[in-house]
């Protein structure tokens, strides 16, 4: 029997606004060239070869303005601790690598003005563009990147990431155990000159770099202390002029940029918080994201404010709920499959989400390559999540189950999203589940999620670029540190590996579809919704604002008109 439901009647903080904000503050990772009143999907994988970015602007705009929006304090502004969308979206308008993601989801160089890949597909040779230099007009060499590669492993770094992202070069490794002074794979041939060698040939290598763990960093910068990153020497777009933690950052255009320099003359992100809507209203704003509580009004054609609202595509994201397999009761798959089933995402997505996002079937969202539009997902069948309970280790008689935590992000006394509610509602009507929630510090949360300390943990996923390995690899390999599960079956592992050197492109995504079959079935997550299109309101004197669906340095392209 289909349990009713009561959904409580105040106003709605959804887990999606979290997801919008991110994606308006620059986005958490990204697809094919998309304007916000065009938007496109991507199609494919970037390309190998080198290419010349571009920077598509009306030529007549006059320069300057300054652009404002509200965002949220980054945990932080070192390129090689970055693990979160937050802190990345700002480190690309700050910092930059080897190579880049342009507004169309190609890999384009960014200090390499190109590079060459050997037969055997090992071994990359970089060559940095002459002109290229630090915020402070010092010149940007090979050496300056060997630096801060050796950096980004090095144990004192103590990065979370920097196996995920840098592991595929040889001798990365043994520098993240402390075994060797430097990293085996990576050489400087000249001033202008890297060459850096894989373990074998993978066709994701190059969007890797692209991360900010592979990003250069000031070696004389870095030595100045621990507060480095409140005077950042980057290679940037943008650099910081003023930062006040809670209140403000600035960041100031910057006219040497090798790739061109911004058009804006500032960019303001208001870290204060404050009601958006209002903000925009009032011209605080250029761009807020559009909540359900004005969508009816902002869609009417007669307000004024609607020929102002822009539809944008969807991100490349996945919500969800992680489940750890190693921590009772959850090292039973039954019992994690019941809480799938328990879960009717179509009506929570209608009811309490206003079909702003799609509920989740699958891990890998949809139109990223090799999403599988026929998985059968988990459909909302209470009486088979009921069974599966009885059938676990654990029983049906939930009163006998060890004390649940859910763990999230946020301060404490912070307001729960409704469709979160509902979802802990459904599992205690429909099995009996009481589950408690815990609330830490986005910052503190963030390093008990990489030292997997959560039980059972509310989160999203957005691609840092556009392939399955990104997703299906980082989050679920037995030994990927992103696998804040404890996830471990050796079928999947085996699929990943072999999807990690296959060349035929249709091959190696029915591998990785393979795996998030049985990824499914073994339920470690429990996904939730996909981004859908989202609503913007942005000024008319702004001009190419591109929304993409990854995290691309973009503010760049900003003109004022």
């Amino acid at each position: 029997m289909k349990v009713s439901i009561s959904i409580p009647k105040r106003r709605m903080h959804l887990s999606l606004f979290f997801t919008l904000a991110l994606s308006l503050m620059f986005i958490l990772t990204s697809c094919s060239s998309t304007n916000i009143e065009s938007p496109a999907t991507p199609t494919g994988e970037p390309s190998s070869s080198a290419k010349e970015d571009s920077q598509p602007i009306n030529k007549t705009a006059s320069e300057g303005g300054v652009f404002k929006l509200i965002a949220s304090d980054p945990p932080t502004l070192d390129p090689h601790l970055a693990s979160d969308a937050t802190s990345a979206t700002m480190i690309v308008e700050i910092f930059g690598g080897l190579v880049t993601i342009n507004p169309d989801l190609e890999i384009v160089g960014d200090l390499s003005k190109n590079w060459e890949v050997s037969p055997d597909g090992l071994v990359y040779t970089f060559f940095l563009r002459e002109e290229a230099v630090f915020h402070n007009g010092k010149a940007v060499t090979a050496n300056d990147f060997k630096w801060s590669l050796e950096r980004a492993c090095d144990t004192l770094t103590e990065s979370l990431v920097a196996e995920q992202y840098l592991g595929d070069i040889v001798g990365v490794k043994s520098k993240l155990r402390g075994e060797a002074r430097e990293i085996e794979g990576i050489r400087v041939i000249d001033d202008h000159t890297l060459e850096i060698t894989i373990d074998q040939p993978k066709s994701y290598f190059l969007a890797k770099l692209t991360y900010p763990t592979a990003f250069v960093v000031d070696k004389n910068n870095v030595e100045e202390g621990k507060r480095w990153t409140r005077n950042p020497n980057g290679t940037g777009p943008f650099k910081l002029k003023e930062y006040t933690p809670g209140e403000l950052m600035v960041l100031g255009s910057n006219p040497e940029y090798h790739l061109g320099a911004p058009l804006i003359s500032e960019v303001r992100f208001l870290l204060s918080g404050g009601t958006s809507m209002l903000m925009y209203e009032n011209d605080e704003l250029d761009i807020a994201g559009v909540g359900l509580a004005d969508m009816d009004r902002l869609l009417d054609p007669s307000n004024p404010l609607n020929k102002e609202l822009h539809k944008a595509p969807p991100s490349f994201s996945t919500t969800y709920i992680g489940l750890n397999n190693n921590d009772p009761p959850f090292d039973d798959p039954k019992v994690r499959q019941a809480l799938n089933f328990a879960i009717n995402r179509q009506e929570i997505a209608s009811l309490v989400l206003a079909d702003l996002v799609h509920p989740a079937k699958g891990i890998l969202p949809p139109g990223f390559p090799a999403y599988n539009s026929s998985l059968p997902g988990y459909e909302y069948n209470p009486e088979k999540a009921r069974q599966l309970l009885k059938e676990s280790t654990y029983g049906d008689d939930t009163n006998k189950y060890p004390p649940i935590m859910l763990t999230k992000a946020g301060g404490f006394g912070a307001a729960v999203s409704l469709d979160l509610e509902v979802i802990l509602e459904s599992w205690r009507q429909e099995l009996g589940l009481d589950i408690s929630i815990q609330q830490t510090e986005f910052a503190s949360y963030l390093q008990d999620l990489h030292k997997r300390r959560f039980q059972m943990f509310d989160i999203g996923w957005i691609a840092d670029y556009p392939d399955p390995e990104n997703f299906l690899d980082l989050l679920f390999h037995s030994t990927s540190d992103n696998n804040h599960t404890n996830y471990n079956n050796p079928a999947v592992d085996a699929l990943l590996i072999q999807a990690r050197t296959e060349t035929q492109t249709e091959k190696r995504y029915q591998l990785y579809q393979e795996a998030e079959r049985l990824i499914l079935f073994d339920s470690p997550w429990v996904p939730l919704w996909h981004s859908g299109e989202q609503y913007i309101l942005l000024k008319p004197w702004v001009k190419n604002y591109n929304m993409s669906q990854l995290i691309v340095p973009k503010l760049r392209f900003i003109y004022f008109d």
